[in-house]
């Protein structure tokens, strides 16, 4: 039987929180970095990508915002060496601590940006450059130049399509603008402008909209929203008040969050 979380409204107040959100990126992500990390394995994006990758033992890979490790650890397993690169020190903490656990340690960390001299970096080239769901709106055209500048093999990049992981009922529910960036054909015909003619495939990723608890409901969506307010939040809870349903001893919401993420890539031409 299936129960609206309005009708258990009483037995899950004392479980809601009111953490407030830093405002630079870094920081938001340190403080999300274990949540993120845990939470990407069980989507399949990883398998589905790295399935897009031919990948020889003796190669190198760089992976530009490599997060926890979603595709730099089980690349790890496959290649001579990875070099990960990314700005939230906990991301790259939690990048380590599952290299220990796994015995890598062909995995060299680094803290940087896209915006950072990669020469002061030293990140070097590498057989193949990957940027994953983290290419820079505003910079995209600087960000892909880099990449194609230190791959001697392949590129690879993936970008939203549509309104990717956003929900945007969720925004209207608190009263914000929904602007979720540029679609993926943006970056499709830019890399057509720069002389680039990439692959494409477009892939889905699962996700399951559901919970354990209304704290975990409420923590999986505060991720969406920059400089959160307390009235904001409040119009969060009440969203999800409304139409998580019960269905067992999970919350779910009544709709389904479809993602899709565009994977482009292509081979690099020999000079000369």
């Amino acid at each position: 039987m299936k129960r609206l979380l309005s009708d258990c409204k009483e037995s899950n107040t004392s479980c809601i929180t009111k953490p407030s959100l830093p405002s630079e990126p870094s920081e938001f992500w340190d403080k999300r970095a274990a949540t993120f990390a845990a939470y990407a394995p069980s989507t399949g994006y990883a398998e589905t990508f790295l399935n897009l990758m031919p990948i020889e033992p003796e190669w190198s890979v760089l992976d530009m915002a490599c997060g926890g490790g979603t595709l730099a650890v089980p690349l790890a397993r496959k290649v001579q060496s990875l070099t990960a690169v990314d700005f939230s020190r906990n991301m790259l903490a939690i990048l380590g601590k599952r290299c220990r656990e796994e015995g890598l340690h062909n995995v060299r960390r680094v803290h940087g940006r896209w915006q950072d001299d990669w020469d002061a970096l030293q990140i070097g080239r590498h057989d193949v450059a990957i940027a994953s769901r983290s290419l820079p709106f505003d910079i995209a055209e600087e960000a892909i130049s880099k990449l194609d500048a230190v791959a001697g093999r392949r590129v690879y990049l993936s970008v939203a399509v549509g309104d990717g992981p956003h929900d945007r009922h969720l925004y209207q529910s608190v009263g914000r603008p929904f602007f979720p960036g540029p679609d993926y054909i943006y970056y499709y015909n830019l890399l057509y402008r720069m002389g680039i003619h990439a692959n494409l495939t477009i892939l889905r990723e699962r996700h399951d909209n559901a919970w354990g608890t209304f704290s975990d409901a409420l923590d999986a969506q505060r991720w969406m929203f920059s400089n959160l307010t307390d009235v904001e939040e409040e119009k969060i809870k009440d969203y999800l008040l409304e139409h998580l349903l019960c269905e067992g001893d999970r919350w779910r919401l009544p709709y389904e969050r479809s993602c899709r993420w565009a994977v482009m890539w292509w081979e690099k031409q020999p000079k000369g």
